[in-house]
């Protein structure tokens, strides 16, 4: 019952986030942006944490998340770079949770070429149009690069449980599709549709996230 009023109150939001980001005004995406990324930290609160190493660091990264959200959501380069380091900080954290989920050779595999070169696509496509943000940026793209890998470690790893897998990496996922249209709105085409796209994207890969740790199991599971 307390997951699906979770959903129930962030679809509202995100449909009153939208509908801000449509009219305009930082006062009003606040208004609902704010409140909806609390809910996805209150969510991975009320889950049960299992494995408490892997609910404290997405928790944290989750967090950062928030805090990133405010910073974007408020005018000037000033705010923006402030939020890029959240974020930034927040993959690092998530990193780590999915680090502790894997073993080394989970990592290794042919699905890194890929994400390589998708990632080095954007970072060329973006590259015109960066002028001082280059290196936070070029910074960014590649620690979000290896939190998707990360998330394909998990994914891949033989005592992970199936439904976890497929929530983290579709965490993940939406998460790093999500950014490619932040980058777009900011550097190459400041229009609605970016925004509703991306943020639909954004908040099911941080909810999906937030309620991966009450899924996350210590021991082969892999069936389950």
């Amino acid at each position: 019952m307390t997951a699906f009023m979770l959903i129930i109150v962030s679809g509202a939001l995100l449909v009153g986030l939208l509908w801000a980001e449509h009219v305009g005004g930082y006062s009003h995406i606040l208004l609902f942006k704010a409140p909806l990324s609390c809910l996805f930290v209150l969510t991975a609160l009320l889950q049960s944490h299992p494995v408490a190493r892997y609910y404290r660091l997405v928790l944290a990264g989750l967090v950062l998340g928030l805090v990133g959200d405010v910073c974007l959501a408020l005018p000037g380069d000033t705010a923006f770079r402030a939020g890029l380091a959240a974020f930034l900080a927040g993959h690092v954290l998530y990193v780590l949770a999915m680090a502790s989920l894997t073993r080394r050779t989970d990592w290794v595999h042919a699905i890194n070429l890929v994400i390589l070169a998708v990632s080095g696509y954007v970072f060329w496509w973006l590259l015109p149009h960066l002028g001082q943000n280059l290196v936070p940026v070029a910074l960014y793209i590649v620690v979000i690069s290896v939190m998707v890998s990360g998330a394909w470690a998990v994914f891949r790893n033989p005592e992970t449980r199936r439904a976890t897998g497929w929530v983290i990496l579709l965490g993940a996922t939406f998460f790093y599709l999500s950014d490619i249209f932040v980058a777009r709105d900011r550097f190459i085409s400041d229009e609605f549709l970016n925004r509703l796209l991306g943020l639909p994207l954004y908040y099911y890969g941080q909810f999906l996230l937030a309620f991966s740790v009450g899924l996350v199991r210590q021991g082969p599971n892999r069936s389950s």
